[in-house]
């Protein structure tokens, strides 16, 4: 493109005013990019400090992640930054993980490693099988992976969008109708061992019984990819975003609510803030949890298809209890840690289908101060304990519930780690419930993995990026395409991005493919 074009191209994109209501991971991402290519962005966040679930837990000089703690995929990442002129290295310190997390079983425990000799040690010595399907496994879901990853990377504004020779030659991998613990035992005979490759639904709030069988590409990524630690927290991901944002001239207001989104019949215009001023915009971005958004920022009457009757017969996700604990020592115990129930498969259905607490959980425990001296005092450390718990349509009075569950779940891991004197080193605790989950942090049902991944609501079935419902308005997050989790949240932002850019004329480059991407 010659230089005379680009450069009126680049003077239209600043005379449109684009309003991103969230500063999350993909709002963050979404304003870094428009940002670079002249739009005047302007990010709004309710709470004081950027991230969303992303951001940081700041207390008496200790640091945690409020909620994601695995980075995978860290191409995406640094995909992103590019598309914004930047190179990663100059914003963020990451680590590669090795092993990249510990599984414990009430019987055995399992370092799991994306290095395949490590890996295929770990799996001789833990299991009677060994690592017999581990290279079938490896090589067919890397397969997968490769025919799905462009349908990821594709928008689905229309049904031609949708029916594509993309989609088309990735139909035989889908593996309709399999689930990812099914679709395991095509490599793995033991149940424990399956579950080291299938408790990765998790990161999808969903069971790895009913999760979808194209997920197997979950586990797949890790052992190929790796998985990355950001010296700080991830949260610092989302502060990197917004200081690109403010280099490239862009507005990020903290403390600054929105009431509604503006219309002019189905036309967004702007937003409203709580204290009634209107920012106008020629698009709006929204990053603000789907399922809240639908309910509370659109006018009643409006919407047909997410009306609020409908919404609550969507499936959501489960939610999450959390424990977030200084300590006055450092505990040996690896960075990442699953912790499984005797009896998982119960556990899970307690969740997902009962709805009710589990006398035996599931529980992860991060431990990131082995890896990160950063993040707590000297000789001090921060746990993140996690305990997947059912959404709130369970009904479950959490209020009543949380003080009780807190001492189990500390119970739980005391036992579980053997690390008698927990309770006597907690210098500070915080706790976040499902009810604070929705009630302090806007997530409809308190659902922390936002609509579930079942393939009707999948893809083209899934709300889009270009929102179907309202003109100039425009999805990020996990709640529209492709999904939840660090790296698709980001591919949610790019297109978005793109779709904004299409809007008005903007020229944009292509997505990278997998192979340029990541090497692949």
């Amino acid at each position: 493109m010659a230089r005379s074009s680009y450069l009126n191209f680049l003077i239209m994109s600043k005379t449109k005013d684009i309003v991103i209501v969230g500063a999350g991971p993909g709002g963050l991402c979404a304003g870094m990019i428009l940002s670079q290519r002249g739009f005047n962005v302007t990010v709004v966040e309710k709470e004081s400090a950027v991230g969303g679930r992303n951001r940081p837990i700041h207390v008496d000089g200790y640091t945690f992640d409020t909620g994601p703690t695995f980075l995978m995929m860290k191409f995406v990442l640094d995909a992103m930054f590019r598309e914004a002129g930047r190179r990663i290295e100059d914003y963020l310190e990451t680590v590669q993980l090795d092993p990249m997390y510990r599984l414990q079983y009430d019987d055995r425990e399992l370092l799991v490693s994306s290095d395949r000799e490590a890996m295929r040690r770990e799996l001789r010595r833990a299991f009677p099988e060994g690592d017999a399907g581990l290279d079938a496994f490896l090589a067919k879901e890397e397969q997968r992976f490769k025919r799905l990853y462009p349908c990821i990377q594709r928008d689905y504004t229309s049904f031609s969008r949708f029916l594509s020779w993309d989609l088309l030659r990735a139909v035989p991998y889908l593996a309709l109708p399999n689930s990812v613990f099914k679709n395991l035992g095509r490599y793995f005979g033991e149940e424990k061992l399956r579950l080291a490759f299938s408790f990765q639904s998790k990161y999808l709030g969903m069971s790895p019984w009913e999760c979808p069988a194209l997920f197997t590409m979950l586990p797949f990524v890790e052992h190929r990819y790796g998985i990355h630690h950001v010296m700080g927290g991830l949260n610092r991901i989302s502060e990197a975003m917004a200081t690109v944002i403010r280099e490239n001239g862009g507005s990020i207001l903290t403390n600054t609510a929105v009431r509604s989104l503006d219309l002019d019949g189905r036309r967004v215009k702007g937003v409203v803030l709580e204290d009634g001023e209107r920012i106008a915009a020629d698009s709006v971005v929204v990053n603000a949890d789907f399922g809240y958004a639908m309910s509370r920022l659109v006018p009643p009457g409006v919407l047909k298809k997410y009306r609020p009757e409908k919404l609550e017969k969507r499936e959501f996700s489960c939610s999450t209890f959390m424990l977030y604990l200084g300590v006055k020592k450092r505990y040996p115990l690896q960075h990442h840690n699953v912790l499984f129930a005797g009896d998982y498969q119960t556990n899970i259905r307690d969740i997902f289908r009962d709805k009710k607490l589990s006398d035996d959980m599931s529980i992860y425990v991060q431990n990131a101060s082995v890896t990160d001296p950063t993040l707590a005092p000297p000789g001090k450390s921060t746990l993140y304990i996690l305990a997947p718990v059912p959404n709130n349509s369970s009904g479950i009075d959490w209020q009543a519930e949380k003080s009780a569950f807190r001492d189990r779940l500390l119970d739980t891991v005391i036992q579980r780690t053997g690390f008698a004197d927990l309770r006597d080193q907690i210098e500070v605790e915080r706790m976040i419930s499902p009810g604070d989950w929705e009630g302090a942090q806007n997530i409809y049902q308190g659902a922390t993995f936002n609509l579930s991944h079942k393939f009707s609501q999948l893809l083209y079935l899934r709300p889009r990026n270009k929102f179907e419902e309202l003109d100039n308005c425009y999805l990020v997050g996990g709640g529209t395409h492709p999904g939840s989790g660090l790296p698709t949240i980001y591919v949610s932002a790019q297109l978005s991005s793109n779709l904004i850019c299409r809007q008005f004329g903007i020229p944009y480059p292509q997505p990278a493919p997998l192979l340029d991407e990541a090497g692949a």
